[in-house]
């Protein structure tokens, strides 16, 4: 019986660490954020692009300073950029760290067949603008994962 709860153990455990994915922190003056190893990053006129080698998706990351949008437009804004007749409702949003309010919203291009992610993180005229698009048939399963744990890892240094 204790030899068949360590084998039970040890094979449990070699599941939990095959699943780890190396990582590496990208770091930018104003943000941090940590993606897998040998994903690509690319800088296009300060819009960052993370996305791994067979660009499946991506993760773009822009930032605005002296940007005069009021709070209560904020969300109209969001909508505008996929052009989606959604009700702001669907957006969430919350008080963050360091003062920024944070919005996120999650929507379904149908003609494209693409998953977005947006979260915004919005203080006085500070906003910070990191989306996720991946084609609907690769968001499950590792993918997903590897995005949302990139996704989440972001941090404002300020």
């Amino acid at each position: 019986m204790k030899k068949l709860i360590a084998a039970l153990l040890l094979f449990t455990g070699s599941l939990v660490f095959s699943q780890s994915v190396p990582t590496k922190v990208y770091e930018q003056e104003n943000y941090s954020i940590t993606l897998p190893e040998g994903w690509k990053v690319t800088d296009d006129s300060n819009i960052i692009n993370i996305f791994p080698g067979n660009e499946v998706g991506a993760i773009t990351i822009s930032e605005y300073h002296d940007l005069n949008l009021p709070k209560t437009e904020t969300k109209k804004f969001i909508l505008a950029l996929y052009k989606s007749t959604d009700d702001e409702s669907k957006i969430k949003s919350r008080s963050g760290k360091k003062g920024y309010t944070e919005y996120l919203y999650e929507y379904f291009d149908k003609k494209e067949k693409l998953f977005w992610i947006t979260k915004v993180f919005q203080k006085d005229k500070d906003l910070y603008l990191i989306t996720i698009n991946c084609g609907q048939k690769y968001w499950n399963g590792n993918y997903m994962k590897l995005f949302n744990e990139a996704f989440d890892s972001f941090k404002i240094k300020k």
